[in-house]
């Protein structure tokens, strides 16, 4: 397992849709494994493989309070999601040093192909269902900062550039 570097705002692949995994390889499990190494080690609750430069549709999410709990997702969609509205503060390695609330459903049930490579439907809720969705727009080639307004979105990306133009 390897910690990879993780691409930063505005590298255009975050704004790239990423292609559909053919099937569950070793090579696939690999990249997960990395990815969950790369997830620990920000530390996060979760990670999409095109911040890591893949541009496969992989996604892992682990929100549980001991680690070792991710769950690895090939190709994940939203089947349903909940009316119920649920905010959260977030953020991304790919924009460091800001975050914003964003509001998203607070249950969602996601279909992928498992580390078996076997489809599975999921109901993810609260925590886990904002990770998940964060994961997906990623793969979509959406940031977070998308789902605010043209304002928020501005001043949000005026401050990381900031940020990084003094480390």
């Amino acid at each position: 397992m390897t910690v990879r570097p993780v691409l930063i705002w505005p590298h255009p692949m975050l704004r790239t849709p990423v292609r559909d995994v053919e099937a569950v390889t070793d090579d696939i499990r690999t990249i997960w494994a990395d990815m969950i190494e790369t997830m620990d080690a920000m530390p996060g609750l979760g990670l999409a493989a095109v911040q890591i430069g893949v541009p496969l549709r992989l996604a892992v999410v682990d929100c549980s309070d001991k680690r070792g709990q991710a769950v690895r997702m090939a190709n994940p969609q939203v089947l349903h999601a909940s009316a119920q509205l649920r905010p959260h503060e977030e953020a991304s390695p790919c924009l460091p040093g800001v975050s914003a609330v964003i509001e998203r459903p607070r249950a969602v049930t996601v279909r992928f192909l498992n580390e078996a490579g076997e489809v599975e439907d999921r109901d993810f809720v609260d925590l886990w269902a904002t990770s998940a969705q964060h994961q997906i727009d990623h793969l979509a080639g959406k940031m977070y900062f998308d789902r605010l307004s043209g304002l928020k979105r501005k001043m949000l990306i005026a401050k990381a550039d900031k940020l990084r133009r003094h480390l």
